[in-house]
């Protein structure tokens, strides 16, 4: 135990440990995080039912408490009151590391302001297991996460990506991904390398790789089923071939953007913002192009 431990075993304030779970393969639990799992007093998990059933497969007994999105605000602060009486506590979330992409988060911080120890137990993690099977760069990547629900927002965070040289990763559920594919052809440009792992370590575990308008057009016609990573490669430069095939007209480009599954409505606010005009001139082109 070094020096950092002792003294806040000295405070009386117990440790909260930021478990790794597996996101699909049981077997991909750490020796650590096994046994760690049946000492501690209490675990703080996204689903009990979820959670249980991995416990169960290790025959761990421990009390589960529910700490998720919907109640973090109120449960956060009771956990923390449980860390300063002197209980350790773990946190897991469904599947990976606990505060990606889910309230874990929140409750490290909460514990760091209240001067609580803050220890991972590392593992599995869904982002960058994809990462290192994608073929694409490994040295510098950005986590974008889950895209935000409307297109509007979607287009704002990938404007802010569009020119990082680096990798992107991303999440997305199958029955979103045609939508957020076709958003990440609008935003990124459909020649943009990239692989889209699904199912993980699971038994139909995938890996499918080409350009962005290679895969959108494989899954218009083929249903995505499982959970995806999508792996994006990072701006290399816009090339003359891109530049002569961007339309400046507003007709073709809308015409574009509604070909890639954007309503009429959509398709006419990006087109005004890639051309810097107005929607009303975007309106009025194509009145005159259907008169």
């Amino acid at each position: 135990m070094n020096q950092e431990q002792d003294e806040q075993k000295k405070d009386g304030a117990g440790t909260l440990y930021l478990c790794a779970t597996p996101i699909g393969n049981l077997e991909d639990m750490t020796y650590r995080a096994v046994r760690m799992l049946g000492e501690v007093p209490l675990i703080a998990a996204e689903d009990t039912r979820h959670t249980r059933q991995l416990l169960t497969h290790f025959d761990i007994h421990t009390k589960l408490t529910s700490y998720h999105e919907h109640n973090k605000f109120t449960k956060g602060p009771e956990l923390i009151d449980w860390l300063l009486s002197g209980h350790d506590l773990i946190c897991v979330s469904d599947a990976g590391l606990p505060g990606i992409c889910d309230p874990g988060s929140h409750l490290a911080q909460l514990a760091i302001e209240a001067g609580i120890r803050v220890s991972p137990l590392p593992g599995c993690n869904a982002g960058l297991s994809a990462l290192i099977c994608s073929g694409l760069d490994t040295t510098r990547f950005t986590f974008v996460g889950f895209l935000p629900k409307t297109a509007k927002k979607q287009q704002e965070v990938l404007a802010e990506v569009r020119e990082h040289r680096e990798t992107l990763i991303f999440y997305e559920a199958p029955h979103h991904l045609k939508g957020t594919l076709r958003q990440l052809v609008i935003g990124l440009g459909g020649s943009r390398r990239a692989a889209f792992g699904r199912e993980l370590t699971k038994k139909f575990e995938e890996f499918r790789r080409g350009t962005l308008q290679q895969l959108l057009d494989f899954y218009e016609t083929h249903e995505p089923r499982g959970e995806y990573v999508l792996i994006v490669e990072g701006f290399s430069g816009e090339t003359e071939e891109e530049r002569a095939d961007s339309s400046e007209d507003p007709v073709e480009l809308c015409q574009q953007f509604m070909a890639n599954g954007l309503s009429k409505k959509e398709a006419m606010r990006e087109t005004a913002k890639k051309l810097g005009i107005s929607r009303r001139d975007v309106y009025a082109a194509l009145l005159s192009a259907e008169s």
